[in-house]
């Protein structure tokens, strides 16, 4: 390994051992002076603190030809009120989706609703979701977390989707367990396939590597294979490339999925190219770790975040 890619990986460890900091994170959120700072690199990711926000950016990325996802940020929230209030703004979400006329999905994470709780509090919260998009070109999509919560995600998922068929679930290559997972998703719902975010036992799971790039193509195809829509989630253009050489874009089962504010120009290009894209819009206040993930994952990122937090300038993703 080449010191520079040493030095990257060390550098996305530490900052994914920084995201889960319970004291960093209140310390950003109670310092204005260091709130601000940060949110000025936060806003080339998300798209601003409440809803009108998210979905002004998520009708742009609609109006530019692309796909959308969108996410109302949180996660681990371990108090039952809490849930309930942001169960009620996925509501607002899906709603204003619907009187606007908008197709699209709606993102979270089971521990955002309940799932810290207990599991029957998710699956309530999710299900009355479920019955507020149906009917409608609305997707609901639930994310995946830590290793020490797949059990229960793919639990409230399959139980869940037995009952509503718009609802997906992503799953992470990076873990081992993975392959398994996707062979016991036996009905034909969408899959979004990301390499993973978390910090993880070696044990559990695959570090960055051509190995991993591996396993991540073999997930798309055997994704395929057995009748499900996949949501290709990634910009490393190794995958990207291999994905379009093997064909797997060619049909209508797959498409990309990009973040918001990561590498616009290639989602661009891509679109420009005739490929599907889908872009993942967030919004809401809670964007201290999803901060910390995205420069995590791909550590130039870093670079972005200082001009962005030195400027104080608004950004504008060009797409």
């Amino acid at each position: 390994m080449n010191q520079h890619l040493e030095l990257e990986q060390q550098l996305t460890t530490a900052l994914k051992s920084i995201a889960r900091r319970l004291d960093l994170k209140a310390y950003v959120e109670q310092n204005p002076q260091v709130n601000q700072i940060l949110r000025h690199a936060a806003l080339r990711y998300v798209a601003g603190d409440r809803l009108p926000e998210g979905l002004d950016a998520g009708k742009e990325i609609l109006r530019r030809g692309y796909s959308l996802s969108i996410e109302y940020i949180g996660e681990n929230t371990s108090d039952a009120k809490e849930c309930e209030q942001a169960a009620a703004e996925m509501k607002a979400l899906i709603q204003q989706l619907k009187q606007s006329g908008l197709p699209g999905r709606v993102s979270f994470d089971l521990s955002h609703i309940g799932l810290m709780i207990s599991p029957s509090l998710a699956y309530a919260n999710l299900t009355e979701l479920a019955r507020q998009a149906e009917g409608t070109e609305i997707e609901l999509f639930i994310s995946m977390e830590e290793s020490g919560k797949t059990d229960r995600i793919l639990s409230v998922y399959k139980q869940a989707a037995a009952e509503y068929s718009g609802i997906g679930i992503t799953l992470q290559a990076h873990l081992n367990r993975t392959p398994a997972d996707l062979a016991s998703l036996t009905s034909p719902g969408r899959i979004r396939i990301v390499k993973g975010a978390y910090q993880e036992p070696d044990h559990l799971s695959l570090a960055r590597s051509p190995e991993l790039n591996e396993r991540y193509l073999n997930l798309v195809e055997l994704a395929i294979r057995q009748g499900h829509q996949v949501s290709i989630a990634t910009h490393d253009d190794a995958i990207i490339n291999a994905v379009r050489d093997r064909g797997l874009l060619s049909g209508s089962q797959a498409e990309l999925e990009m973040l918001y504010g990561i590498r616009p120009e290639l989602a661009k290009r891509l679109r420009s190219e005739g490929n599907p894209i889908r872009i993942y819009v967030p919004y809401g206040r809670e964007w201290y770790l999803y901060l910390c993930h995205r420069i995590a994952e791909y550590p130039p990122n870093l670079y972005q975040a200082v001009i962005d937090m030195v400027s104080g300038q608004g950004v504008n993703n060009n797409y």
